[in-house]
């Protein structure tokens, strides 16, 4: 890459991956979840690169539509939780979704998830993403 545009600034980061889904097979609980930010608060990365599906179309709960609340609303409970957990770690958040994602758009190439309420220094990605997912600050 470019000098000024580098993935991550010259320093050493830590950077946590994570794959959904992230609830167990039998539960729509998302006690993986709340692992998974309890882990991000004990080792504190510098970025959480999460990967859907964050509301897995292939879930039982799901395919039988027992959630408790809509798709897009059961979607906004888990990025607040995660974003909940990454701000105590002081982390930045990449959010890349999956084509099992039942909230969004089961096209490929994935355009990122419209997130309102995702502060500014964190991102989300289209599937697959094209290039940097940070640029060194200037």
């Amino acid at each position: 890459f470019p000098q000024n545009s580098l993935f991550f600034p010259p320093e050493q980061r830590m950077v946590l991956l994570a794959c959904g889904p992230y609830t167990t097979s039998d539960s729509g609980a998302f006690e993986p979840l709340a692992d998974l930010v309890a882990a991000i608060a004990h080792s504190r990365p510098d970025v959480c690169i999460l990967f859907g599906p964050f509301v897995d179309a292939k879930h039982e709960e799901v395919e039988s539509c027992q959630l408790l609340g809509s798709f897009a609303t059961v979607f906004k409970l888990c990025l607040k939780t995660i974003i909940e957990g990454t701000r105590s770690a002081g982390s930045r958040l990449v959010l890349v979704p999956s084509l099992r994602d039942a909230h969004h758009d089961p096209v490929y190439p994935q355009p990122p998830f419209q997130c309102p309420e995702l502060p500014r220094e964190d991102k989300a990605v289209p599937n697959p993403s094209p290039g940097p997912i940070f640029t060194q600050k200037t």
